[in-house]
């Protein structure tokens, strides 16, 4: 009877064993084949805004500029006409994006430009003023060429002059004093570039065209009222770094 239960008890410990290694190997199987997911990387937030800060070449194309005198036909160039001198200024633009694609951007700068006749009234010092251009425009924005960001855009600009003055340097006999250049509003088109080093930080390349032709006024040996319209129409070609927070 002794060796039979102790037969029994054997044979009841390799079972035990067998089943239990079964088990063992079916919750193994299980715990395999449930998948590990990757926690998620952390999503950016979307932040709207961005800053330029450029060297702007400020280039009028003044061709096309009248000049009036009181009791004499209007004249126009190349007879009679303004040259208006180029100038480069720091510019500062904000940029605040209404989508990832869509975006207005204001520029602002001062530039001083210097005034003088052209055609037969050339070497004729007219004066100097200077322009608070700022422009605001609606731009597209492609984003589907990597660190690589072209877009294009279209707006207004409101031109306020400033610290005018005449030159009141004889030339030829004649002299001007009292420039008014009046307050102009302008239609204005651009195109250009963002190429991203980083998530923040890029270099930029912009291009606009100002449609800009004012009123001005001036008298000549203070006796001879002269009046016309600037035809300023100036390129502003920038470039610089781009910040994107």
């Amino acid at each position: 009877m002794r060796t039979r239960a102790i037969l029994m008890t054997s044979w009841l410990l390799v079972l035990a064993a067998a089943f239990g290694g079964a088990a063992t190997s079916v919750q193994s199987a299980d715990l395999a084949s449930v998948p590990v997911y990757a926690k998620a990387p952390p999503v950016e937030p979307f932040n709207p805004w961005m800053i330029r800060l450029r060297v702007l070449g400020v280039l009028p194309d003044a061709g096309g500029s009248t000049v009036n005198v009181a009791g004499v036909p209007p004249l126009s160039s190349p007879n009679s006409g303004l040259s208006i001198s180029n100038q480069a200024i720091p510019e500062l633009d904000i940029t605040y994006f209404l989508t990832r694609n869509i975006a207005a951007e204001l520029i602002l700068g001062v530039s001083r430009h210097q005034v003088s006749g052209s055609g037969t009234l050339n070497g004729l010092e007219i004066g100097k003023a200077w322009l608070l251009p700022p422009t605001l425009t609606l731009q597209y924005h492609f984003t589907d060429l990597g660190a690589f960001k072209p877009y294009i855009g279209a707006g207004i600009n409101y031109t306020v002059f400033f610290n005018q003055s005449a030159a009141n340097t004889p030339f030829a006999g004649l002299a001007v004093t009292d420039l008014h250049v009046g307050n102009q509003v302008g239609v204005a088109v651009q195109f250009g570039f963002d190429y991203m080093l980083d998530h923040h930080w890029g270099l930029n390349v912009d291009v606009k065209k100002l449609w800009l032709r004012p009123d001005y006024s001036a008298t000549v040996n203070k006796a001879i009222p002269v009046t016309g319209r600037a035809n300023i129409d100036p390129w502003l070609v920038g470039t610089g770094v781009t910040y994107k927070f």
